[in-house]
Parts: C-alpha cells; sequence; structure tokens
C-alpha cells in the first residue's frame, strides 16, 4: 500500500511540474516580452534543469526502494549452491547497477552542461583512442570474469552426481507433479517406457526391471537435509519448469528427454519455519514454464526432512506395485514371487498371483 502511496504522489508531482512548465511558457508568450531565441533559451535551460531533477529523484527513489524493501524480494537460501549463485548474482547486480548510475549522471549532466545558449558553438571533436579502448577493454574484461565464474557455477550444478546421492524422479503433466522414489530394499529408481503409460501407471514403469518392484509414488516431495539430491526430471505431454525457489533451483521438464539437476538442502522445514517467525510456512514446487490454462494451480509441497526422519517416512511408504496388484500380472512370471516380497505385497513366498489379486 505503502510503496502505491509513493508512486500516486511520484507521478502528482511530475504532472505539477509539467503543468507549470506549460503555464509559464504560455505566460510568456502573451506577454511578448521575450524574442523567439529568448524563449528557446529560456526553454532549454528549464528543459535542462528538470532533467537534473529527475536524475536526482529516480536514482534516489531507486537506490532507497531498492535498501528499504530488500527483503521483501529476496528469498532465504535452502541450498549449498544458493549460496554461490546468489552471490554472482549480486556481483553481477552491483556492476551494472554502477554502470548505469554512472552513465545516467554522465547523459544528463551532459543534457544540462551543453543546452542550447545563443552563441555557443560546438567543438568538433572526432575521437579519442584512449577512450575507445577503455571503453572497449574493460566491459569485455568485466564480462569475461563475470561469464567464466558463472560457467564455472553452472557446471559445478551440472557435473555428475555422487554415487550417494539421493536420486528421485519428477514427472510432469497438464496439470500436476509426481515424484517417484526408489524403495528402501534397493535405493534404485527401476527402469520406465513411455509407450507403457496408462490412466494408472502414470510413470510408465518398466515390470521387467526388478527395481521397479518398490519403488513408491509421493505427491509430496520429500528432501533430506545434508545429502546430495539428484533430481531426474520428465514431462509428458507439453514443455514445463522444475522451479524450487528457497533451492535456486530451476530446470525444464521435457518431453522426451530427461533432465537433470543436483543440489544439497541446507535448511529443514522447522527450520526455515523458525527462521521466518512463521509457523505456517512450507516450501513449493511450482512450474516456471506457461504450460496451459491450469499453469497457475501446477505446484506440489516440498518438505524438508532431518536425514533419520526422511528415511523413516521412506519406510512408511507404500511400493507403487502393492499399490496396485493387477498390474502384477504384467511381471515376468520368473519375476512375480521377487516382485510380491520386494514391494511387501506378500511375505510369504509361496503366496500365489491370484492369491494377491484377491
Amino acid at each position: 500500500m505503502m510503496s502505491l502511496i509513493i508512486g500516486l504522489g511520484v507521478i502528482l508531482v511530475l504532472i505539477i511540474l509539467y503543468l507549470i512548465f506549460r503555464v509559464s511558457n504560455l505566460v510568456t508568450i502573451a506577454k511578448g516580452t521575450k524574442t523567439d531565441e529568448e524563449r528557446s533559451d529560456s526553454s532549454n535551460s528549464l528543459n535542462a534543469a528538470l532533467f537534473i531533477i529527475f536524475m536526482v529523484v529516480s536514482l534516489g527513489v531507486f537506490f532507497w526502494y531498492s535498501f528499504e524493501y530488500f527483503e521483501d524480494y529476496t528469498l532465504p537460501i535452502a541450498s549449498v549452491h544458493g549460496a554461490w549463485t546468489d552471490t554472482l548474482f549480486w556481483i553481477t547486480m552491483g556492476v551494472t547497477v554502477v554502470a548505469f548510475s554512472i552513465i545516467s549522471i554522465i547523459m544528463f549532466v551532459f543534457i544540462y552542461q551543453y543546452r542550447y545558449k545563443e552563441g555557443r558553438k560546438a567543438k568538433f571533436y572526432p575521437d579519442n583512442h584512449y577512450l575507445e579502448l577503455a571503453w572497449t577493454i574493460i566491459p569485455a574484461i568485466v564480462l569475461a570474469v563475470l561469464i567464466f565464474t558463472g560457467l564455472r557455477a553452472w557446471n559445478d550444478i551440472t557435473a555428475p552426481a555422487s554415487e550417494q546421492a539421493e536420486v528421485i524422479e519428477l514427472v510432469a503433466q497438464q496439470f500436476a507433479w509426481t515424484a517417484r522414489y526408489p524403495g528402501v530394499k534397493d535405493n534404485k529408481l527401476g527402469g520406465y517406457n513411455f509407450r507403457l503409460i496408462d490412466a494408472v501407471n502414470e510413470f510408465g514403469l518398466d515390470l521387467t526391471d526388478k527395481n521397479t518392484f518398490d519403488d513408491f509414488k509421493s505427491l509430496e516431495l520429500h528432501i533430506p537435509k545434508g545429502k546430495e539430491v539428484l533430481l531426474r526430471i520428465r514431462a509428458k505431454d507439453v514443455l514445463h519448469s522444475v522451479y524450487l525457489p528457497h533451492f535456486r533451483v530451476k530446470m525444464d521438464a521435457v518431453p522426451g528427454m530427461t533432465t537433470l539437476f543436483k543440489f544439497t538442502a541446507t535448511k529443514t522445514t522447522q527450520e526455515m519455519r523458525d527462521e521466518l517467525g512463521n509457523p505456517s510456512f512450507n516450501y513449493e514446487l511450482a512450474c516456471a514454464e506457461i504450460c496451459g490454462r491450469g499453469h497457475f494451480s501446477m505446484r506440489m509441497p516440498v518438505v524438508v526432512d532431518e536425514p533419520e526422519a526422511y528415511e523413516q517416512w521412506k519406510k512408511g511408504q507404500e511400493a507403487w506395485l502393492k499399490q496396485n496388484p493387477d498390474y502384477l500380472k504384467k511381471v515376468p512370471a520368473a519375476l512375480q514371487e521377487a516382485a510380491m516380497i520386494k514391494s511387501g505385497m506378500q511375505k510369504d513366498p509361496g503366496a500365489t498371483v491370484a492369491e494377491i489379486g484377491k
């Protein structure tokens, strides 16, 4: 509300200044006391002064707002790489703001300094090799440092995950996210085949792969604190985008291919609630790609647990195959007994598929 009032106040001041300027010009013309040259010189001086006022007010409001409301447009960081990428972002922002401020000041001062005056002649100044070298070489060096530092950070993020990383698959579709986790018995995600996707088998699980037997589905994204997480991301229909703002994670979900993003969470959900003083705070996964009419609703709750709590949560989840026992018939006969045991359908190896179906 305060920002709106300030904005309206600035607009009102500018309108008043413009009206004063117009009235002053009209009065001068009505009196007819000045020649065209004098009126032109007076108008140019007034316009030049207004440019200086505009520069001072605009830069002042810009810097005041940026520092006063800094906490309102920056989110706390909850990942290891997020601290480094934020540092790079603010370094880049600092460089661009300094350059912007210098250029703006020079531009407006020049407008004032070299405004039209009767009898003044422009100086012929064809070139200056030293200035040209300076404004070519210095920006090139600064940009090269920023680009290569950013590239190094990107390479670290996209490098292969460690063998101990927690692998989680995220599947996007209009307009929902679904997560698939490896079971605690093998801690390996099973294979999939997009041709097997149907109304029930939303992942397209390939049940000829025994690693799929204990995989489970979740409508919440649970992440362990302090352990590297590798997201395997795919889409079933159109282009989507995984966006986890507090973890500084953003990666497109592309139909027909799997994209990857690895990160390590540093704050549990409860720790972030304590930090913000907001007991109802929750992390969120949102789609950052306009994917259709329901794009606005494509969200998923995210929970960061302590490692022990995370493992307990995983142990309490039912395997996808156990929730959909009819699909046991699609498991090769030689593997059906292993599938029943591994998925938790039946601890008794002697149980038959028909009995499980009942």
